[in-house]
């Protein structure tokens, strides 16, 4: 019996409720988003024929204006689609490329050390960005609409202005600094080089112009001509390495998604240049071997924290992008494989990670992305996972062109098990590469029982992928939406060898008692994560949805009047 569902069915008259948990009539359509806004503009674009992939284009553009500290034209992205006229599923890869001037030590000083910053801060930081590239896609081969009705909401909002939140306040102190050093980025997001007062309106007209560009001349009107003559020379101008060639080539690929069961759950998510699929997924193989339910709530979150542990330190060692390494998947997700890892975890103790390989680390600090998931009356959904890393990305923006570029060449190796900006290793099979995709954590995810469906993923760096899993947990125990989007969060990720959790995310006794099995904790200093979930309950034809109450985003399940 699905659990908090049933007492909701007197409730079925209502036409159309918006919060952060609701349902609503039969064939009808849900959307989630980190913004308001942006979920407005997908409503907007169902509302006017369109289907879950030119919304999904819709939301894409939208929150690339109205989320600047999380996505935009000048970042990656990977949608995680399906077609339900086909029951088509694929993942479109729209994930930066390191530039073809790319060098192995390009991070690296003459001693062989990380230069500080490098990676992360100015255009040398930028990867070539797949946004722009992947609207067209999704409007191009999926959608029924013009990519100038699709791009519309995206180009007034950039012209009209959007009011800074608290969430834009605190995500931007995080990088003032950096910004100030860009005047072109300081003058759009900072108010006389400072931050913003709360319902100040952020105006954005070099970027309505560059949508405007895209939405006449779709990837043309992007990757080549006046906006990449004018993205080249200003990276340039300031020490970045862009050629016109990297813009030109760059290319959509579609992927197989990652598809695992557990305990009856199709459960469908990234593939790589995204570790999210196979390393959630390993953790869920290696769960399976457990009777979860039966578990004490100490005993389960120590051997989920054990399955976290060694799915990420495989992730460290063997993940990277598939057009350049090859990557033993079938192995990573062998169920016999997993049980062989679910025999190392003793129920009573904790392993320390030095036990499973010998390297050393940092614990840094990362934060942003954004996610949104999209059902239509057709059962069309979409999940998609929008990034520039770090909040507001490089903090550098292309003169003329209001695209703030990203800093996701920092998701490389830029050096052998040194830890990036999420604290996160890797090897040589996430190496820097001129033309390669950074490894990626990001996990859009679609659950499917004989009687549910379920489309979900959040931001939050290298906790993307436990946030997930905790969803998947949730699912399997028969709760909704506002469950997996409101959950205490705790994450493993191999390297740094401790559990960090959020702000609640442990009781004392959780924590007394996990302490005493061996585990580190670390407590982060706030909540983390912006889930964003829908829910179809075949059998009743009900849908939920739910923005994780972290944020300020928006769920909506509506009709077509």
């Amino acid at each position: 019996m699905i659990k908090n569902i049933k007492t909701l069915s007197s409730f079925l008259c209502v036409l159309i409720f918006t919060s952060s948990y609701v349902f609503a009539e039969p064939k009808q359509a849900a959307i989630a988003s980190a913004h308001p806004l942006a979920t407005q503009a997908g409503i907007d674009i169902l509302r006017q024929g369109g289907n879950a992939f030119d919304a999904a284009a819709a939301i894409t553009a939208s929150l690339a204006v109205v989320e600047p500290y999380s996505s935009g034209l000048g970042g990656g992205a990977f949608w995680l689609v399906h077609r339900s006229s086909d029951k088509k599923q694929t993942m479109i890869d729209g994930r930066e490329k390191a530039p073809m001037r790319s060098t192995h030590d390009m991070y690296l000083d003459k001693a062989g050390n990380v230069v500080k910053g490098l990676s992360l801060n100015g255009p040398m930081a930028a990867g070539i960005p797949g946004v722009p590239a992947g609207i067209e896609h999704l409007v191009k081969n999926y959608g029924r609409l013009s990519l100038k009705q699709v791009l519309a909401p995206a180009i007034k909002q950039a012209q009209e202005g959007f009011a800074v939140t608290e969430r834009y306040q605190k995500l931007m102190g995080y990088r003032k600094e950096v910004i100030k050093q860009y005047p072109d980025a300081a003058q759009i997001f900072l108010n006389k080089y400072d931050v913003p007062a709360i319902g100040a309106l952020i105006v954005q007209k070099d970027l309505a112009n560059t949508l405007i560009t895209l939405a006449n001349n779709g990837r043309k009107g992007f990757y080549q001509g006046p906006v990449a003559k004018q993205l080249v020379s200003s990276v340039r101008e300031n020490g970045g390495i862009w050629e016109p060639g990297d813009l030109e080539k760059y290319q959509i690929i579609e992927r197989e998604p990652i598809v695992v069961n557990y305990n009856g759950i199709k459960v469908t998510s990234a593939s790589p240049p995204s570790s999210g699929g196979i390393v959630m997924g390993q953790a869920l193989n290696i769960l399976e071997q457990f009777n979860l339910e039966k578990l004490d709530s100490i005993t389960r979150k120590h051997i989920v924290i054990e399955a976290m542990r060694r799915s990420y330190r495989d992730r460290a060692a063997y993940l990277g992008d598939p057009d350049f390494i090859d990557i033993p998947v079938d192995r990573l997700l062998d169920k016999n494989y997993a049980g062989g890892l679910a025999l190392t975890i003793n129920s009573e103790r904790a392993t320390p990670s030095s036990e499973l390989s010998n390297i050393a680390t940092i614990d840094q600090i990362g934060t942003d992305t954004t996610h949104f998931s999209v059902v239509d009356p057709e059962g069309n959904r979409v999940s998609a996972t929008l990034s520039i890393n770090l909040p507001f990305g490089s903090g550098f923006v292309a003169k003329g062109t209001g695209v703030l570029l990203n800093n996701e060449m920092d998701d490389f190796s830029v050096k052998p098990l040194t830890a990036n900006a999420y604290g996160l290793v890797g090897d040589h099979a996430n190496a820097i590469a001129p033309g390669k995709r950074p490894l990626s954590s990001m996990t859009p995810t679609f659950l499917e029982t004989d009687d549910r469906i379920a489309v979900l993923g959040t931001p939050g760096g290298s906790r993307i992928i436990s946030m997930v899993l905790l969803g998947v947990l949730d699912f399997a125990e028969g709760n909704a939406p506002k469950s997996w989007v409101s959950l205490p969060r705790y994450h493993h990720q191999y390297l740094p060898d401790q559990v960090q959790y959020e702000q609640g995310g442990l009781s004392d006794l959780e924590q007394t008692a996990l302490k005493d099995k061996g585990h580190v904790l670390k407590e982060k200093n706030r909540r983390y994560g912006n889930m964003q979930a829908i829910m179809i309950w075949k059998k009743k034809d009900l849908f939920f949805a739910a923005s994780d109450p972290r944020g300020e985003g928006s769920a909506e399940v509506f009709y077509y009047p």
